[in-house]
């Protein structure tokens, strides 16, 4: 038996139209047959999907109404875009792939409180808020907030590195019976362990790419994807000396992300966690879109990076 498929998303990829929820439904369904070409097999696989905008929106709703009701911290929330895009996940899939047994499992993931990312914090989260507001939410809530000049103040928080994920043994049990498993949504629920193995949460959002390379490497998958928004993974993506790569060694992808030529707060995790895959595994990993997937698994698009 070959090992299983890991596929991570964007949250991007289920967005949808607020004056049209029909959309998502739409999306989810047009993502089930994407996945569908992955599943040609008896081989279980994991989905792990990003949450950004979701979270983005939940952060919307407590701002208007901060005022009555307490607000929820990043682990409540990343739990609750856990719950509710895995269900729409699991129901899509499941009327895509009716032969297969299909779960959401809602999934921790620990961190080191240590991590140098919580001196640091540098991920944005939520609206934009004029400086006056701002200069309120610091003070009040100990936000940490940083200015964007042509849009205003926006709360950063600690974007950890995955360590653990707490779920895993029956993660793996499941994906061993071949069944699809929706985990680690949005990089998973950000816990902390104390001295007494007491679990808590933490403010934090952990980058969903590289906690799919930890289930990768864990569940001994046999295949690493990861869809963005792009076909492929280009250097000097959007200028005119812009240049795509079809394939490239982990060992370039670390020398071009050591020079910053992928941003950190977008194509820079999704590189380094093909390349932790193929150093680790001695196998390739695929970085591309879900229009191109199965172009690209035929070897004709997206970016392979090999070991």
């Amino acid at each position: 038996m070959t090992g299983p498929t890991v596929l991570a998303f964007g949250g991007n990829a289920l967005l949808f139209d607020p004056r049209d929820p029909s959309t998502q439904e739409r999306e989810a369904a047009a993502f089930a047959r994407a996945v569908r070409l992955l599943m040609d097999r008896e081989e279980g696989m994991v989905l792990v999907h990003g949450n950004g905008p979701q979270v983005g929106m939940i952060l919307l709703r407590i701002e208007a109404t901060r005022e009555h009701i307490p607000a929820e911290t990043l682990d409540i929330m990343v739990a609750e875009t856990q719950g509710s895009i895995g269900y729409l996940l699991c129901r899509s899939l499941r009327n895509e792939i009716p032969d297969r047994e299909i779960a959401a499992v809602l999934t921790q993931v620990l961190v080191d409180p240590g991590d140098s990312a919580f001196a640091t914090p540098s991920k944005p989260v939520g609206p934009y808020y004029a400086k006056e507001v701002a200069e309120g939410l610091i003070s009040s809530r100990g936000w940490m907030m940083r200015e964007r000049a042509d849009r205003g103040w926006r709360r950063v928080v600690p974007s950890p590195r995955p360590l653990e994920i707490v779920e895993l043994h029956t993660i793996m049990d499941a994906v061993g019976h071949g069944h699809l498993v929706i985990a680690g949504g949005g990089g998973g629920i950000p816990v902390i362990r104390d001295e007494k193995g007491e679990l808590s949460g933490v403010e934090a959002v952990i980058d969903k790419d590289l906690t799919a390379c930890k289930l990768a490497l864990a569940t001994g998958a046999e295949r690493f994807v990861i869809l963005t928004d792009v076909p492929h993974v280009s250097t000097g993506f959007g200028s005119a000396s812009e240049r795509r790569i079809d394939r490239m060694k982990a060992s370039r992808a670390r020398r071009l992300l050591t020079r910053g030529e992928f941003p950190p707060g977008s194509m820079g995790p999704k590189v380094e966690a093909a390349a932790i895959f193929a150093e680790s595994t001695g196998l390739s990993a695929l970085i591309s879109s879900i229009e191109q997937l199965r172009r690209a698994l035929e070897g004709d698009g997206g970016t392979w990076v090999d070991p």
